[in-house]
């Protein structure tokens, strides 16, 4: 048997392709897809979350599925090469008193 040719992916940007920064995703989940929600969150007192939302994808269950497995092989190489991330959130001791 010969083997399928792959198909040559020409990969270019949109012209309203823009980069963005999350540090909060949200998934939300239907029969029919996946909604990844992104936003930025941010912390004005230790009791106090707020999340901005910015944008929305939605992908197939076939996507999401892709890329749960490209996110899982890149998570492997990142933490081979610089270690094990943690979940847990880091606190920050910062130092006490008067600002000179």
């Amino acid at each position: 048997m010969n083997p399928t040719p792959q198909p040559h992916i020409n990969v270019t940007q949109a012209p309203d392709f823009r980069e963005t920064y999350a540090n909060s995703v949200q998934v939300r989940v239907s029969v029919w897809d996946f909604q990844l929600v992104f936003g930025v969150a941010s912390s004005e007192s230790p009791d106090q979350v707020t999340i901005k939302n910015h944008g929305a994808v939605y992908l197939s269950p076939q996507q999401a599925k892709a890329l749960w497995n490209v996110l899982g092989q890149n998570l492997a190489q990142y933490e081979q090469a610089f270690g094990t991330l943690s979940l847990e959130p880091q606190t920050l001791n910062f130092p006490q008193g008067p600002i000179h």
